[in-house]
C-alpha cells in the first residue's frame, strides 16, 4: 500500500472507532433502562448517536483483527455504516478495499 493511501485507511478507522465508542456508551445506558431496546436504531438516532450495526462495531473488528480477511471485514463494516439515503456518500472515499494480503485492490 502506498503511504499516501494510509491517510484514507487511518481516517476511516478513527471515524469508525469514534462512532463505535459513542454507540457503546449509549448502548450501556439503554441496558440500564427498563423499557429501552438497546438494538433499536431509534434509541440512538433520538439521542443524536450514530447507529452502528453489529458487524461494524469496534468489538467485532477487534475480535477479528488477526483474521486473514480483516481487510474485507473492515470494508464490510464501512459499507454497513454508510447511510443508504445519501446519494453522494463521503464515507465511500474512506472505505477500504483490501485483499487477503492487505494490498489495495482498485
Amino acid at each position: 500500500m502506498d503511504t499516501a493511501e494510509y491517510e484514507h485507511v487511518v481516517l476511516g478507522l478513527i471515524f469508525l472507532k469514534y462512532i463505535s465508542d459513542a454507540f457503546e456508551e449509549r448502548h450501556a445506558e439503554l441496558l440500564k433502562e427498563k423499557r429501552a431496546n438497546p438494538e433499536d436504531r431509534d434509541e440512538y438516532v433520538g439521542a443524536n448517536v450514530f447507529w452502528v450495526p453489529r458487524k461494524a462495531r469496534w468489538v467485532h473488528l477487534q475480535a477479528n483483527a488477526k483474521q486473514a480477511e480483516i481487510g474485507k471485514i473492515i470494508d464490510e463494516a464501512m459499507l454497513a455504516i454508510e447511510p443508504a439515503e445519501c446519494p453522494v456518500n463521503p464515507l465511500r472515499s474512506v472505505r477500504l478495499r483490501l485483499d487477503s494480503q492487505s494490498s489495495v485492490v482498485t
